[in-house]
């Protein structure tokens, strides 16, 4: 089983969501509301999956494109 993941944990996330969607060229182009669903489907995700954190998928949607 995968280490739980959290809402502030970007950068984890972000690699996760490199692994899960390789064919992503920009993720900071990614509507926000899809980001989300893609964040709690991920296996280990343990955070509020009712929660919608703008500044952490954000961030997440920051680190995720640094990894490209």
């Amino acid at each position: 089983m995968a280490d739980p993941l959290y809402w502030d944990d970007a950068y984890p996330i972000a690699l996760s969501l490199r692994a899960a969607h390789p064919n992503v060229a920009d993720p900071t182009t990614l509507d926000l509301g899809l980001l989300h669903e893609w964040v709690i489907q991920l296996d280990g995700f343990s955070d509020d999956c009712e929660a919608r954190p703008v500044e952490w998928l954000e961030r997440i949607q920051i680190e995720w494109a640094e990894l490209l």
